[in-house]
């Protein structure tokens, strides 16, 4: 589902089907009439009036099939949890806490659907894209609801922890917190194609730490940080070396401590997992967003939450 969102989002598919048909937009266009029904359909909206008006019905075949097979996993997700769910449910083998957080997890994938609904509609009155405040928020709720989802897998399968000192459960904690927002950034830098410009690193354009567009594009002067595409780079690219740096602390702090395997194990997979990450985020960068690295670069970030969200699992109480 990740990878299909953000080949869907770099291949600028996103607002190829304008309608919203929770059961009969499973099935696409069948013959050449239904496809050309959902190409008038396209026409209707300012993406293609003000980008693609060159746009053929094969062109608009390719990015139709992207947002369609997303929407499609999306509602396979669905069926996915809600069988097995009642199932088991009906078995009495799931416990109250279990069905509880079962669910809480039902309704996180709901909204999940809402929202995406939501950010699509943002690129249909006026501007040929969607909202990056609605992007981010879509992004940020499929992170955290497979991040609820795995904590809950964990739960099942490790029901015994072993409480280390609180210390560094705080580290772990606040450094889930900034990846968190350093996965919002991302988002923000994918809504606003922010990845397309100051293509250098360490530093920005013309060899400096901080470019002047970073303050000058919005007004008010906090607006660039959220709003102005060099500010919001500027961000993402600085904050992806404090998570680094937090990361680190983080292994050095339990290297003297007296770990389980699973805990090493867990700490270790993040020092590994952020380094390819940053990596892979520099040459996204330095490359301007091919599709492959885009993908990769988002994928790994889930990954990365997956490494955090373990982490903290295993050394809380």
């Amino acid at each position: 589902m990740v990878v299909v969102g953000g080949i869907t989002r770099l291949t600028h598919s996103g607002l190829s089907i304008s309608n919203y048909k929770l059961i009969s937009g499973t099935i696409p266009p069948l013959n050449e009439v239904e496809w050309q029904e959902a190409f008038d359909l396209y026409k209707q909206y300012p993406e293609y009036q003000k980008i693609n008006q060159h746009f053929t019905l094969e062109d608009f075949k390719d990015i139709y099939f992207w947002e369609w097979l997303h929407r499609l996993i999306g509602r396979l997700l669905g069926v996915v949890f809600i069988i097995p769910f009642l199932y088991f449910l009906l078995k009495k083998q799931l416990s109250k806490a279990t069905i509880k957080k079962s669910i809480i997890l039902l309704c996180l994938g709901g909204f999940q659907g809402f929202i995406g609904w939501y950010m699509v509609k943002s690129g249909l009155i006026d501007r040929p894209d969607v909202s990056h405040y609605r992007l981010a928020l879509h992004l940020t709720i499929a992170f955290l609801t497979f991040a609820y989802a795995f904590w809950v897998a964990l739960d099942l399968q490790y029901p015994v922890k072993k409480a280390i000192g609180i210390g560094i459960k705080r580290w772990i904690q606040f450094a889930f917190v900034l990846l968190v927002i350093q996965i919002i950034w991302g988002a923000f830098v994918a809504g606003l194609d922010a990845g397309f410009l100051h293509n250098h690193w360490p530093l920005m354009n013309d060899g400096k730490l901080i470019h002047e567009t970073v303050t000058i594009e919005q007004n008010p002067v906090w607006k660039n940080f959220i709003e102005g595409k060099s500010g919001v780079q500027f961000i993402h690219r600085y904050l992806a070396y404090i998570v680094v740096i937090l990361i680190f602390i983080i292994w050095i702090k339990t290297k003297k401590m007296s770990l389980t395997r699973l805990q090493k194990l867990a700490v270790q997979s993040l020092v590994y997992m952020v380094l390819i990450q940053f990596i892979l985020g520099v040459f996204t960068l330095l490359y301007q967003v091919p599709v492959v690295l885009g993908v990769l670069h988002q994928v790994m970030a889930f990954f990365l939450l997956a490494g955090m969200t373990f982490t903290l699992h295993r050394f809380s109480k």
